[in-house]
C-alpha cells in the first residue's frame, strides 16, 4: 500500500525483515510476509518500509485507554475479578470480515491514535489507578510489538502484570519475543479449518496452533482461548468436536476455552446472530471431549459464564456477565469444597472490581 510515512518520534525502526533479490524488503513478523518498496505499507498499515527499512509507525500512540474488568479480555482464570487497563493502537494483520473492532483494527486514519503516552506512563497510570494488569487489545499487539514489549517492561518494574489479546498470526522469533514479556493471553482460534482463515480472515490456521503449542509447552504464561462462533461458518458438530479434541490432545483438558456469539458487523452482515442454543452445544462438545473449563460469551448465560470444580462439581467461582456472585476457592487455588486444585492464577481473594468499564486520560499521568 503505497501511503506515505511522516517521520516523527512516533515511527521507530524493527529487527524482523530481511531484503530480498528484488530490492523489495520483506517483513518476517507474522506469516503474510508483506515484501515492500521505499514507501509502502503492509497489510497491518502500521509497518512500513522507509529509507531501507521496515519501521513501526504508531509507537507510542493509542486509540484509548480504559479500565474494564478482567473477565472481559475473557481471562476467568487469571486474577479473577481484578481491574485492567486496556488499549490498542491501530491497523490488523489480519481481515476478518466479522471484526468487532473494524473501527480500530482497520482505521487508516491516525486521529484514532488521539492518545500518546510512553510505556513509563501507562505503567504509572495502571499502578496508580490500582491495576493488577495491563492489556494489549482492541487490535492485535502483534503489530506493535515493540511498542507492547517496552510497555510491559515498564510495567513489571512497577509490579503490573501484562496481557496479550491476539490472533497470535505471528513467526516464532518475534513470537517468542513477545509472550517473553507477557503474564498471560488469550488467543482468538477464529475456526478449526485452514478454508475459514484463508477466506474469511486472510489468514492460515497453522501459525496460530504452533503459537498456541508453543505457548503450553515452552512458555509460563497462562492463555486461555476464545472462539467467535458464527452460523454457517465454523459451527457444525464436527468442527466444534476438531476444534475441542486437538485443545485437548496438544494443550490439556486446563485450558479453558470461550466459546462466544457472533453479531452481525463489518463485513458480514448477512449472517445472523448467534443463537445460545448454539454456545451451549458448542460447550457441552467440547465437555464432552474432556475440556474441564468451557464457557459461553457475549450472552446472558450463569452457568456458562461461572467455573465448576471437574471433580465434585462445586461452582467454585460464580458469574453474572463481568460480576463474580460466589467464591469457593481457597487461598491455594483448591476447591473449598474437596480441595481439587483449580487451573488458573489466584490471588488468596477475589477482586471487587465488578462490570464497570472507566475511561482514563493518560495525560493525566504524564511525568
Amino acid at each position: 500500500m503505497d501511503v506515505e510515512i511522516v517521520r516523527d518520534a512516533s515511527v521507530v525502526p524493527t529487527r524482523y525483515w530481511h531484503r530480498l533479490e528484488d530490492d523489495r524488503i520483506q517483513c518476517d513478523l507474522c506469516p503474510r510476509y508483506c515484501k515492500l518498496r521505499e514507501g509502502q505499507r503492509g497489510l497491518c498499515f502500521v509497518r512500513g518500509r522507509l529509507d531501507d527499512q521496515i519501521v513501526l509507525t504508531t509507537y507510542g500512540r493509542s486509540s484509548g485507554f480504559c479500565i474494564d474488568p478482567i473477565e472481559k479480555k475473557p481471562l476467568n482464570h487469571f486474577l479473577p475479578g481484578t481491574p485492567i487497563l486496556s488499549f490498542g493502537t491501530a491497523g490488523c494483520n489480519l481481515a476478518c470480515k466479522f471484526c468487532q473492532n473494524w473501527d480500530i483494527s482497520k482505521s487508516r486514519e491516525f486521529d484514532t491514535l488521539a492518545d500518546q503516552a510512553s510505556p513509563e506512563t501507562i505503567a504509572r497510570a495502571a499502578k496508580e489507578l490500582g491495576c493488577r494488569s495491563v492489556a494489549f487489545t482492541y487490535n492485535d499487539p502483534v503489530i506493535f510489538l515493540e511498542y507492547a514489549v517496552d510497555v510491559a517492561e515498564a510495567c513489571h518494574e512497577l509490579g503490573v502484570l501484562t496481557v496479550a489479546v491476539t490472533a497470535a498470526e505471528i513467526c516464532p522469533e518475534p513470537g517468542a519475543e513477545l509472550f517473553a514479556a507477557m503474564d498471560a493471553a488469550n488467543v482468538d482460534l477464529k475456526a478449526f479449518s485452514e478454508r475459514f482463515y484463508r477466506e474469511v480472515c486472510g489468514g492460515h490456521l497453522q501459525p496460530v496452533l504452533d503459537t498456541l503449542t508453543y505457548l503450553k509447552h515452552e512458555t509460563a504464561v497462562w492463555f486461555e482461548i476464545t472462539t467467535l462462533i458464527i452460523p454457517g461458518e465454523n459451527d457444525s458438530d464436527g468442527e466444534l468436536d476438531e476444534l475441542s479434541s486437538w485443545v485437548a490432545e496438544e494443550l490439556g483438558v486446563d485450558v479453558p476455552v470461550h466459546f462466544t456469539a457472533f453479531h452481525p458487523d463489518w463485513k458480514m452482515r448477512d449472517r445472523p446472530p448467534t443463537p445460545p442454543s448454539t454456545l451451549s452445544r458448542a460447550r457441552e462438545i467440547a465437555r464432552g471431549n474432556g475440556l474441564r473449563y468451557v464457557y459461553t460469551g457475549n450472552v446472558h448465560d450463569r452457568e456458562g459464564d461461572s467455573t465448576y470444580c471437574h471433580q465434585c462439581g462445586e461452582r467454585v467461582i460464580g458469574r453474572d456477565w463481568y460480576i463474580l456472585t460466589d467464591w469457593r476457592l481457597d487461598e491455594q487455588g483448591r476447591c473449598a469444597v474437596c480441595q481439587t486444585p483449580c487451573a488458573g492464577r489466584f490471588e488468596a481473594e477475589p477482586g471487587v472490581w465488578g462490570a464497570r468499564r472507566q475511561p482514563v486520560r493518560l495525560r493525566d499521568f504524564a511525568a
